[in-house]
């Protein structure tokens, strides 16, 4: 049965870890990247995967994903955005890092560097982390930067 598993994986164009995780990434699950709602959800693109592989590698540090991908229901009920419901995170191209200080200063240098156009920041109380997503002059203004 596993190796039936791994086979299937490999023809979606994912990976299988040692424990028999689902892998997006080398370092980015499909659990951690899915749909917190409990849908399942999980339309993540693999043009943004690249990128957020790419800060992995630079950081080489873990990164922890609070949200990645988000069902449209899911979004209209948790997002900040004034397209609520059909925010950045239903398009696959976005994240939330749980992230703070010397660390996130770091995280957000990596990002633009490495193509992030959309860069969210939340520094203060609890729940500290940043936003990243690579959306086009479509989606508004780019490159953009803003504060919750």
């Amino acid at each position: 049965m596993d190796s039936l598993r791994s086979n299937l994986y490999s023809h979606l164009g994912m990976d299988m870890d040692s424990d028999g995780i689902m892998m997006e990434t080398r370092n980015f699950s499909y659990t951690e990247l899915q749909c917190k709602c409990g849908c399942g959800g999980n339309e993540m693109k693999p043009e943004f995967l690249n990128k957020l592989q790419a800060i992995r590698d630079e950081f080489q540090k873990p990164m922890r994903i609070n949200s990645g991908f988000r069902c449209s229901n899911h979004d209209a009920n948790v997002s900040s955005s004034k397209i609520a419901g059909k925010g950045p995170h239903t398009t696959g191209h976005a994240v939330d890092v749980g992230i703070s200080g010397a660390d996130a200063l770091h995280l957000v240098e990596l990002a633009v560097k490495n193509g992030m156009t959309g860069i969210g920041i939340k520094q203060k109380g609890k729940g500290r982390f940043c936003h990243f997503d690579d959306l086009t002059d479509e989606a508004g203004p780019r490159p953009w930067i803003w504060s919750y």
